[in-house]
């Protein structure tokens, strides 16, 4: 049963090396601040955890995979250090998912919006099914994708970054993500992924952990300055959500 626990879920199952991290919330699996610190604080552990060798990424129940950050807590924010340590929530995840010395494999069996595309960029292999649909809305509410560009640009390319950006109301599919470098794989179904996952993942946890692990640094390599930037990004994205214009155009979604 997916969690009704309004500050949302995050287990994390650790067997044979590998670690299942789930999480979730009622809200199509959205992010309140305390579930992005929750999950920024156990990528930080497992990276240090000697019992694995790899991690999985996924979340509650068979429709969104994940909706971003909260909206209500988007809504709230009234001075610039709201804002700041709004945005600042994906971007210590993403440093976090950056820093992890496992590689970490995504399973993304429904929709992601927003914040959702920018932890799938932050996977190093992605699975998918043809309902992973994805979308960056940020400017239709009057702010940015400034804080998860980073990762969507490292995956995806600048040019996929501005057609997602530029069309915030247009849903591209699974397939158009996989030609453009987000998603490894795509499946037919969830059951048709899961098989394929597994089976990866366990194979994957036999091999030397230190080959995996250097694997892992020469892909994020020339990202170190992310520390700061994705923090100079939140503190931007905060300021463009005390805009009058942004003010404006998130009153017309909560109608």
């Amino acid at each position: 049963m997916p969690t009704e626990r309004p500050n949302g879920s995050l287990y994390t199952n650790i067997e044979k090396n590998i670690a299942w991290v789930e999480f979730g919330h009622p809200a199509s699996n959205s992010f309140v601040s305390e579930l992005l610190a929750r999950l920024a604080s156990e990528f930080d552990s497992l990276s240090n955890n000697p019992k694995v060798s790899l991690i999985v990424l996924k979340s509650e129940g068979e429709r969104a995979f994940c909706a971003g950050a909260s909206f209500d807590e988007l809504v709230a924010i009234s001075n610039l250090d709201e804002g700041k340590a709004f945005f600042s929530g994906f971007a210590n995840v993403i440093n976090a998912m950056r820093r992890c010395t496992k590689p970490i494999f995504g399973r993304i069996q429904g929709k992601a919006v927003g914040g959702g595309v920018g932890l799938a960029s932050a996977c190093d292999f992605v699975y998918a099914t043809v309902a992973a649909s994805i979308k960056l809305s940020e400017i239709s509410i009057g702010i940015a994708p400034l804080v998860i560009a980073p990762a969507v640009e490292r995956k995806m390319g600048k040019a996929a970054l501005a057609e997602l950006s530029l069309s915030p109301s247009e849903w591209k599919n699974a397939y158009w993500a996989k030609e453009h470098g987000l998603f490894a794989k795509v499946f037919d179904s969830i059951p048709e992924m899961d098989k394929e996952l597994d089976f990866h993942v366990h194979q994957m946890a036999t091999y030397n952990p230190e080959a995996l692990a250097e694997m892992k640094r020469v892909l994020w390599e020339g990202t170190d300055h992310w520390e700061k930037l994705l923090l100079q990004r939140a503190e931007s994205s905060g300021r463009l959500a005390l805009s009058p214009n942004t003010k404006k155009a998130l009153e017309k979604f909560k109608k």
